[in-house]
């Protein structure tokens, strides 16, 4: 069993993810047929989780 260069030559021509029609990124799983990113194929609903949102950072004025 080899290590390196030929190996990653037999993971050519395999094709995981493609362009997402709802959200555009390159997300959208073949196999799976749902996108990793906005859950399209899963669920009408936007992939949203409160983690996502950006933390405002609060100023305490003394």
């Amino acid at each position: 069993m080899t290590k390196g260069s030929p190996s990653m030559g037999k993971k050519s021509g395999k094709k995981n993810f493609m362009r997402c029609r709802r959200c555009g990124k390159p997300a959208y799983h073949l196999r799976k047929k749902r996108c990793s990113s906005c859950g399209f194929g899963n669920s009408a609903k936007l992939r949203f989780f409160n983690w996502m949102k950006n933390s405002k950072k609060k100023s305490c004025k003394k």
